[in-house]
């Protein structure tokens, strides 16, 4: 799970303005960077079924 911290951080990269949380860029970014994280859970937890459920809803 993203913490607020890195949360931030991936808002203000991505952001094209101050407060922009809503455009595109960043959405993707902040689904790409749950999708890596929930990936790398799932390398560590193969029999985490919940996650898995999680990450495929991110998915598609």
């Amino acid at each position: 799970m993203l913490t607020k911290e890195h949360k931030d951080s991936i808002i203000q990269k991505f952001a094209t303005k101050k407060g922009d949380t809503g455009s595109p860029q960043v959405q993707i970014a902040l689904l790409s960077y749950e999708i890596i994280d929930l990936s790398e859970h799932l390398k560590a937890h193969k029999k985490d079924f919940s996650s898995r459920r999680g990450l495929l809803k991110k998915v598609g």
